[in-house]
């Protein structure tokens, strides 16, 4: 019977046993986990880069009240190119939700839309942490099971060379 780490669950329902893999199998299965577990590294910063931006949304919010009404503002056009502007209107925000869709919320809701956001994102970066970590357990797991053949090859390759010596 395999122990978890010695299986591989390629579907749903199916389990490999890493001792019945041959050297390529297993170098193969390796440079798949390899891949995944980078995409899951690349997918985390990508969140979190987008959990910064609602924090930092939800930050600004701070300095929205209803005095701003009328006050003069740098309105971004670019990361580095803004244009004056003025408040129109310091108790609501329009918020931009994705994919061209935009809401106009008070500041109150804008403030629990960030924080939501900020909190959803955050759940999913941890989820893909957690796979990332099983993925990193058995991508170690598969690299002690090829050193082990490995070393057996090379084990059995003296043992044949020494054979020879003895025979001649």
């Amino acid at each position: 019977m395999a122990t978890k780490e010695e299986s591989v669950f390629p579907q749903v329902g199916q389990q490999i046993e890493l001792s019945n893999l041959s050297l390529q199998q297993l170098t193969q299965l390796k440079q798949q986990l390899d891949q995944e577990i980078h995409v899951f590294l690349e997918t985390s910063r990508t969140l979190k880069m987008a959990q910064t931006k609602f924090q930092d949304s939800n930050d600004c919010l701070e300095k929205i009240t209803p005095d701003s009404e009328g006050k003069n503002i740098m309105v971004p056009l670019t990361g580095s190119m803004y244009v004056p502007g003025r408040v129109a209107n310091g108790k609501s925000v329009i918020i931009d939700i994705g994919t061209g869709y935009f809401i106009q919320k008070d500041i109150d809701g804008a403030k629990d839309y960030f924080k939501r956001k900020v909190s959803f994102v955050g759940e999913q970066i941890e989820k893909i942490m957690q796979v990332s970590v099983e993925k990193s357990k058995l991508n170690k797991v598969v690299a002690q099971k090829i050193q082990l053949q490995l070393q057996a090859q090379l084990s059995s390759q003296q043992q044949s060379q020494q054979q020879e010596a003895t025979k001649s």
